[in-house]
C-alpha cells in the first residue's frame, strides 16, 4: 500500500487540565474522545480561517495534526488566548506526519486514525521523526493525487490561510464545522453564512484535458474572472470557483477556461451543494 510521509504537516500538543474546555472555545469542531479525530479550524475573529487542523484525542492531551506553514502563527495565536487557563502548548518537533491508502497499513497504530474528512482519503500517523526517515515511502505528490480525486482541497493550495471561510473551503461539507456546538472565535459569521445560505463561493473539481494550469492561474468565462486554479494533477485540479458566475456562464454558452484550456466542472460524491453543469447540480 502507499504510504507517505507529510513533510510539510507538523504537529502541536495540546494539554493540561483545560486543555478540553480551552480548545472547544477556539475551534469550529467539538474536541474528540482520546483515540478519535476531528477536523477543525481556529478562524480570526472575522469569520477566515487562520488553520485548519486534524484533532486527535490522546489520554494526554491533544495532539494537532497542522500546516507547517502556518504552525509559528498558529501557536502564537494559542498563546495569546491562554491567559490564565491551565493549559500547555508546544511544537512536537520530533513528530512527523505519515498517510497511507489503498488497504491495511504495516505502520503501528500508536497515534494513528481514519481521516476525519473522509475515510478514503487513509490513515494518518504521528510517528517519531526518525522513524519517519526509514520507511519505504511513494513521493508526497502521489498523496496529493490521490486528494485530488477525491476532490477534497488543502490549505495554502487551493484556499489561502486568513483569506477564505470556512464555507468557501468546503468546511462545512467535510466534517469540519458543528453548528450545534457552543461558541468559539468567528462562530456569528460562520453560522450566519449557513443560515443565509450565501456561500457563492466553494472549491471544486474540474476536469481538463493534459497538466493543469499553475496554482493561481485565473479561470474565466466570457472574459470575466470566476475562479482560480488550486492544486492539480495531469486531467484534473481543484478551484476556488463562484458558484453564480460559474451558472452565469453556463446559461450564457460560455466556455469556462483558464490559459486557453477547457474546464469541465464536476461535483464530488461528499458534496451537498449543488454544482452548475454537473449531472447532480441539484
Amino acid at each position: 500500500m502507499p504510504i507517505a510521509i507529510l513533510k510539510e504537516r507538523a504537529v502541536a500538543r495540546i494539554a493540561g487540565a483545560d486543555a478540553t474546555h480551552f480548545l472547544d472555545n477556539l475551534l469550529t469542531a467539538r474536541t474528540p474522545a482520546p483515540g478519535a479525530a476531528r477536523y477543525a479550524a481556529l478562524l480570526a475573529p472575522q469569520g477566515k480561517i487562520v488553520a485548519d487542523m486534524m484533532v486527535l484525542g490522546t489520554e494526554g492531551g491533544f495532539r494537532l495534526d497542522i500546516p507547517r506553514s502556518v504552525a509559528a502563527d498558529l501557536l502564537k495565536r494559542l498563546q495569546l488566548y491562554r491567559l490564565r487557563a491551565k493549559v500547555e502548548i508546544g511544537l512536537l518537533d520530533d513528530l512527523a506526519v505519515a498517510v497511507a491508502w489503498g488497504g491495511a497499513s504495516p505502520l503501528v497504530d500508536t497515534l494513528a486514525y481514519d481521516d476525519p474528512r473522509l475515510p478514503a482519503l487513509g490513515r494518518r500517523f504521528l510517528l517519531p521523526a526518525a522513524e519517519a526517515s526509514q520507511i519505504a515511502m511513494v513521493p508526497e505528490a502521489e498523496w496529493h493525487a490521490h486528494r485530488i480525486g477525491f476532490g477534497v482541497p488543502e490549505g495554502g493550495q487551493d484556499f489561502l490561510y486568513g483569506d477564505a471561510f470556512p464555507h468557501e473551503a468546503d468546511m462545512d461539507q467535510l466534517g469540519g464545522i458543528d453548528f450545534d456546538k457552543g461558541c468559539y472565535v468567528g462562530q456569528e459569521i460562520v453560522s450566519r453564512m449557513q443560515h443565509r445560505g450565501t456561500a457563492r463561493t466553494r472549491i471544486i473539481p474540474l476536469a481538463l484535458c493534459g497538466p493543469p494550469p499553475a496554482e493561481g492561474t485565473p479561470i474565466t468565462a466570457g472574459g470575466k474572472s470566476i475562479g482560480r486554479i488550486g492544486s492539480g494533477v495531469n486531467g484534473r485540479a481543484l478551484a476556488l470557483i463562484r458558484l453564480d458566475r460559474l451558472e452565469e456562464a453556463r446559461a450564457a454558452g460560455h466556455l469556462v477556461e483558464a490559459e486557453g484550456a477547457a474546464l469541465v466542472p464536476e461535483r464530488p460524491g461528499w458534496a451537498r451543494f449543488a454544482v452548475p453543469g454537473t449531472e447532480n447540480a441539484s
